[in-house]
C-alpha cells in the first residue's frame, strides 16, 4: 500500500472549553507565545499553557464580565478590565491579587503595560484613556480626545508614546512626557480595531473594520502605505520580530505585507474564523480565536510563508519592486532609543506632578473598601504541576515559559491508495490506521495528545473504505496521532456508550517505566477517582431544582410559560428534558412555543452531545411539518381589510418564526455534509427546509 506525506503550512492545534459561560476576551503572551489568558462572562480570568487542555490558574474577584486582558512583557503579571469599569492586577508567580483600580465609568475594552515601568494604560467605552501607577494604586493622567470606545492601546518600544485606536475611525498618538496628543490619523473610514508599533523603526500600523491595514510614518506623521484586498474586518496585526514584514489576520485569512512600495507577499487560508490575537515563537505563528465558551489555537509555519520577493499576482499591479531594506540593517527611518527603566520612571513621575490636583491625577491611599475587594479576589491554582513548572522555576535562567521552546510538531497529510477518508462531524479526533503485514486494517491508534477538534479532509481512493481522519488546513510536519475506536461521528459524545467520557483507566494504573517511582497508594487512587465528584453533585442538584421549578409551572397547565422558564435558566439540559416530553405529544405544540424554542434549537443542533442533537432535530422536524403551511400562508396572504388584532399577532409570530428558520437553514446545510446517521438526518431536514426559499 502506497503512503505519501505532504507537509502542510497551518493547522488547528487544539480546541478547549475555556469557561462555563461565553468567552468575552483573550490575549496571548507575546514574549513566549506559550501562555494564554481568557476572560469570560462568568467573571473569571483563566490562565492556560498553549496546547495543554487544563487550566493552570483561575483568577476571581471581578463581579461583571471580563472585557479586556493583558500580560506584562515578562508574563509574570496579568491585568483584567471588567464591564463595570474596574481593573484587577494579579501576580502570577505569587498567585495573588496585587491591585484593584477603580475610575472608569463604563466597560474597559483595551489595556497595555508600559514596557519599562510600573505603569499601565486602559481605554474605555466612555472614550477616555487613563494612565495608572500600579505601585501607588492611582490614576496619574487622563487623556481625552476620542469620541467613541477606545478599542486598542499600544506603548511605543521606547516607552515615550502611547497609540490609541477607536471606534470613531481615528488613531491618536500621545506624548507621555508632555501629557498631550502629538497627532491624529484620520484616513480610516470605519472603526479601528488594532494598532502596533514597529519593533525598531518609527512606524505604526493600524487595522480597521474598513478592511484595510495602514502604515504611518512617525517622523513626518503621514501615511506611507495602505493594504487593499482584505476579505473581511482586520482583527489582528503583528510585525515580524525583525520588522521585515507585517502579518494581518482577518476572518479565515492571513496576509503578509511589505511597504514602500505596498505589496502583498503571501495569502494563506487558515480557517481560524474571527482570529483574536497573534504571537510568534520558534518561527511559528500562534493564533487564537473564540466562539461562545470555546477557544481554539492555530499554528502557522512561517518557514513556509513568503516574507519577501514578488507580490501575489492579481492583488497589486505588477511593477518592478526594489529590494526591501532589511529591518536589521541601516534604514533611512529613525530607530527607537530604549532608555533605562529608572530614567523612564523618573520622567513619568515628574510629568504627573502637575496632574495630582486634578480628580484624575489624585493618588488614592488604600481604603478599607479596596482592601475588602482585594480579599475577595483570589487565584485558584487548578493545575499545580504546570503552575510550578511555569511560574515557580528552580532558577531564573531556566524560567518557563522558556525563552527556548520546541516548535509545535506539524501533522502530516496522509494519502492511502486503497483507502477512503470518511468525512465526519465538525468536532473530531485525529486518528491514524494500523496496517498489519497482510495489508489489512487492524484498528485505529490514539496518542496521549488531548482531544482536538479539527476540520476533516476527504481523501478519495479505491475499493476498501477505511475511516481515517486527518486535519484539514494548509498544514505541517509530524502526525499528531490520537487513538480511538471507529465511531459513526467521533466529534459527538454518543448518547449510548459503554465507557464514561473523559475517564481513562490508565490514569489509575502504574506504568512499567515509572516502576521506580512506586505504586499509587489507596488514598491517592481514591482521590483521583473522586476528582470532580463534588462538582457533579452540585450540577445534578442544581438540575433537579430547576426541573422541579419547571414542573411546578407545568402543573398550572401553561406549557408556554413552563418552557419559557426552562429557557430562562440558561441550561440546555433542562430545555432538552422539556422538549423530550413535548415531542412525544405533538398536540402540545403551538405557534407561541415555536418563537420561544427555535433559538434554543440552533444551539442544540451545534452541540457536541448526540442526545441534544437528536432532540433538536426531532423538534425542528415537528415544527416544519406542523407549522410551515400556516407560516407560509400567513406571510403570503394579502393584507386584511380593517383591524384584526388576532391576525396581526399571528402575522408577527409567523414572521419571527420564518426569520429564525432561515438562520437555522444555514446550520442544517453545513451539518448535512456529514457522513453517517447524523448526516442523513440533517439531509432530511434540509429537504424540508428547501421550501423556505420559495
Amino acid at each position: 500500500m502506497a503512503l505519501t506525506s505532504t507537509t502542510i503550512t497551518s493547522w488547528k492545534l487544539q480546541e478547549i472549553v475555556a469557561h462555563s459561560s461565553n468567552v468575552s476576551s483573550l490575549v496571548l503572551g507575546k514574549s513566549s507565545g506559550r501562555l494564554l489568558a481568557t476572560g469570560g462572562e462568568d467573571c473569571r480570568v483563566n490562565i492556560w499553557a498553549v496546547s495543554k487542555p487544563n487550566c493552570i490558574m483561575s483568577l476571581t474577584g471581578h463581579t461583571s464580565p471580563v472585557e479586556s486582558i493583558q500580560f506584562n512583557s515578562s508574563e509574570e503579571r496579568v491585568v483584567a478590565g471588567s464591564q463595570s469599569g474596574s481593573l484587577r492586577l494579579w501576580d502570577l508567580e505569587a498567585a495573588k491579587i496585587l491591585r484593584t483600580l477603580m475610575g472608569h465609568k463604563a466597560s474597559i475594552c483595551s489595556l497595555d503595560f508600559h514596557p519599562m515601568g510600573e505603569y499601565l494604560a486602559s481605554g474605555s467605552v466612555d472614550s477616555s484613556i487613563k494612565l495608572w501607577d500600579v505601585r501607588r494604586k492611582g490614576c496619574v493622567f487622563r487623556y481625552k480626545g476620542h469620541t467613541q470606545a477606545v478599542c486598542c492601546l499600544a506603548f511605543s518600544p521606547d516607552g515615550k508614546w502611547l497609540a490609541s485606536a477607536s471606534d470613531d475611525s481615528t488613531v491618536k498618538l500621545w506624548d507621555l512626557i508632555a501629557g498631550k496628543m502629538i497627532t491624529e490619523f484620520t484616513s480610516h473610514t470605519s472603526a479601528v480595531n488594532v494598532v502596533q508599533f514597529h519593533p525598531n523603526e518609527y512606524l505604526l500600523a493600524s487595522g480597521s473594520a474598513d478592511r484595510t491595514v495602514k502604515l504611518w510614518d512617525l517622523e513626518k506623521f503621514n501615511m506611507i502605505g495602505s493594504s487593499e484586498g482584505e476579505t473581511g474586518v482586520v482583527r489582528s496585526i503583528l510585525f515580524n520580530p525583525d520588522g521585515s514584514c507585517l502579518y494581518s489576520g482577518s476572518e479565515n485569512t492571513l496576509r503578509v505585507f511589505g511597504w514602500e512600495p505596498d505589496r502583498c507577499f503571501d495569502v494563506l487560508h487558515v480557517g481560524w474564523g474571527k482570529v483574536s490575537d497573534l504571537a510568534i515563537s520558534n518561527n511559528q505563528m500562534i493564533a487564537v480565536s473564540y466562539s461562545q465558551n470555546n477557544v481554539s489555537w492555530y499554528v502557522v509555519d512561517l518557514n513556509q510563508v513568503k516574507k519577501s520577493g514578488s507580490v501575489i499576482q492579481g492583488l497589486i499591479e505588477d511593477k518592478p519592486i526594489p529590494a526591501p531594506t532589511s529591518a536589521m540593517g541601516a534604514t533611512l527611518r529613525r530607530n527607537y532609543e530604549r532608555p533605562t527603566t529608572s530614567y523612564t520612571r523618573q520622567e513619568m513621575k515628574q510629568s504627573s506632578e502637575a496632574d495630582r490636583r486634578s480628580p484624575e491625577g489624585e493618588r488614592r491611599s488604600p481604603s478599607s473598601e479596596d482592601e475588602k475587594e482585594d480579599r475577595e479576589s483570589s487565584a485558584e491554582i487548578t493545575n499545580p504541576e504546570d503552575y510550578k513548572e511555569i511560574f515557580q522555576p528552580h532558577s531564573v535562567i531556566s524560567r518557563t515559559p522558556p525563552k527556548r521552546t520546541e516548535p509545535f510538531p506539524a501533522p502530516l497529510e496522509h494519502s492511502f491508495s486503497e483507502s477512503v477518508l470518511e468525512k465526519p462531524g465538525p468536532a473530531v479526533k485525529i486518528v491514524t490506521p494500523v496496517i498489519d503485514r497482510a495489508g489489512q486494517l487492524k484498528g485505529l491508534i490514539t496518542s496521549s495528545t488531548p482531544v482536538q477538534r479539527v476540520e476533516p479532509t476527504v481523501i478519495a481512493a479505491a475499493p476498501r473504505p477505511v475511516a481515517v481522519v486527518t486535519t484539514s488546513v494548509t498544514s505541517p510536519s509530524r502526525p499528531v496521532v490520537t487513538t480511538t475506536k471507529p465511531k459513526p461521528s467521533t466529534g459527538i459524545i454518543l448518547s449510548t456508550r459503554n465507557e464514561p467520557v473523559g475517564l481513562i483507566a490508565g490514569d489509575f494504573l502504574s506504568h512499567a517505566r515509572n516502576a521506580k517511582a512506586g505504586v499509587m497508594g489507596d488514598d491517592e487512587a481514591l482521590a483521583q477517582i473522586r476528582k470532580g465528584h463534588d462538582t457533579m453533585c452540585v450540577m445534578l442538584t442544581s438540575r433537579y431544582k430547576n426541573l422541579d421549578t419547571v414542573r411546578f409551572v407545568w402543573a398550572s397547565g401553561d406549557v408556554k410559560t413552563s418552557l419559557d422558564s426552562a429557557v430562562s435558566m440558561n441550561d440546555l439540559s433542562i430545555v432538552v428534558d422539556i422538549l423530550n416530553i413535548i415531542n412525544l405529544k405533538p398536540s402540545l405544540w403551538k405557534l407561541d412555543l415555536c418563537t420561544s424554542i427555535l433559538p434554543q434549537i440552533e444551539e442544540l443542533l451545534q452541540s457536541k452531545y448526540e442526545s441534544y442533537v437528536q432532540t433538536g432535530c426531532m423538534s425542528l422536524k415537528l415544527i416544519l411539518k406542523r407549522f410551515w403551511p400556516l407560516i407560509s400562508d400567513t406571510l403570503t396572504a394579502p393584507p386584511s381589510v380593517g383591524v384584526d388584532i388576532t391576525r396581526e399577532e399571528r402575522h408577527q409570530k409567523c414572521k419571527a418564526c420564518y426569520k429564525q428558520l432561515k438562520n437555522l437553514s444555514n446550520v442544517v446545510k453545513n451539518r448535512a455534509e456529514q457522513v453517517g446517521r447524523h448526516g442523513s438526518t440533517f439531509k432530511e431536514l434540509q429537504l424540508l427546509m428547501a421550501l423556505l426559499d420559495y
